[in-house]
């Protein structure tokens, strides 16, 4: 649709005011002027209906005592079939215990520890070994984007255990053009979604360039051989048990940045702890880099790529709790695209929006 050729390469707002300066006199004309849009006249007038009554939630929302605060961004304006383009990623079946790993798993499994005896925070921004936040604009390439992150994570920690920190900036536009999806896992491949764990699968063989090697289009392509430059791979990949929060825990408090799914119903989101409502159509990867506590408020720290200009910097806190493997719900809808072929009538996902429903990491990530 003409739409979304406008919508493409926004990022970030130029003075669009944040939670704290806005008001109901905030105008339509001003926020297209911030975030850099135009329509057509037909258009224009629909999306001015979807930014007031959006921005009467916003404001409504935000005059409450809510632990986050919602904002003005890109997607204030969208249709709900144009937010869906900027997701893409929709997951396989949550099976009670599943993972592809070897030995490096089961002795990650042998020393898992109770939550209460991990560190009440982990932050791996701290630690230099997560790149700059980037955005995958409207291609539903999310999935390829939270492989890439992971990758670069875990080949920076790798490195810096060696003595020296290397974080490779490398390229999802490889994975989105090149990485295979033969049982139309998550969408079709590329822009129209796949799921991280076919990222890693195709690394380990094919390698990943860096993003100066094949640069970002924002568009599926085809696999443009000539560009592939490896500097970066793995050995392999764990795929967490599904729905289990003591493992996730573990797992990014002990390996590094895990590559996650949730349903994206934060779109949104400012600042704060948040702890609004989410569905259980999973249809969103992204990156699980820490967790902490705000306010008395226990949150997972998520990375998105929706740019820097969205969220915190990039990122979300979103609500976590003790009972997350116990706080369930359906999916009843996998054949819209949450599911491998064949896909079955409905799946379990725990956790608010789902986020502990399908979780994988890279292992034996190296420079090449």
């Amino acid at each position: 649709m003409k739409t979304f050729a406008s919508l493409l390469l926004l990022s970030t707002a130029s003075a669009a005011p944040t939670a704290d300066h806005l008001t109901a006199e905030y105008s339509f004309e001003q926020y297209k002027l911030d975030f850099n849009k135009q329509y057509s006249s037909h258009e224009d007038k629909l999306h001015e209906s979807i930014f007031k009554r959006s921005l009467k939630k916003i404001l409504r929302h935000n005059g409450g005592r809510s632990s986050y605060r919602m904002g003005v961004n890109k997607f204030t304006d969208m249709t709900e079939h144009e937010k869906s383009t900027f997701k893409g990623h929709k997951m396989y079946s949550p099976k009670e215990s599943y993972a592809m790993g070897g030995e490096e798993y089961r002795n990650f499994l042998a020393n898992l520890k109770p939550v209460s005896d991990l560190p009440a925070e982990v932050d791996w921004r701290k630690e230099g070994v997560v790149s700059p936040v980037k955005n995958q604009g409207g291609c539903g390439s999310c999935w390829a984007f939270s492989a890439t992150e992971v990758l670069e994570s875990a080949v920076a920690i790798a490195t810096k255990k060696e003595g020296k920190l290397h974080l490779p900036i490398l390229a999802p536009q490889q994975l989105v053009s090149c990485a295979p999806n033969p049982r139309d896992c998550g969408g079709t491949g590329g822009c129209q979604g796949s799921v991280q764990w076919l990222g890693f699968n195709y690394t380990e063989t094919a390698g990943l360039s860096a993003e100066t090697s094949y640069p970002y289009t924002a568009q599926t392509g085809h696999c443009e051989k000539s560009k592939i430059k490896p500097v970066a791979s793995n050995t392999g990949y764990i795929r967490l048990q599904a729905n289990n929060y003591t493992v996730l825990m573990n797992a990014v408090a002990t390996l590094g940045p895990i590559a996650i799914s949730v349903d994206a119903g934060w779109m949104g989101y400012e600042s704060g702890v948040y702890d609004g409502h989410c569905g259980s159509t999973i249809d969103h990867a992204v990156v699980l880099v820490g967790y902490g506590t705000e306010n008395g408020k226990d949150y997972y720290l998520v990375r998105n790529s929706w740019g820097e200009g969205w969220g915190e910097g990039g990122y979300i806190k979103q609500l976590r709790r003790a009972d997350d493997s116990t706080n369930c719900a359906e999916n009843l809808h996998p054949e819209d695209g949450t599911e491998c072929k064949p896909y079955p009538k409905k799946q379990k996902v725990c956790g608010l929006c789902g986020i502990l429903s399908d979780s994988s990491v890279p292992t034996g990530a190296k420079l090449v």
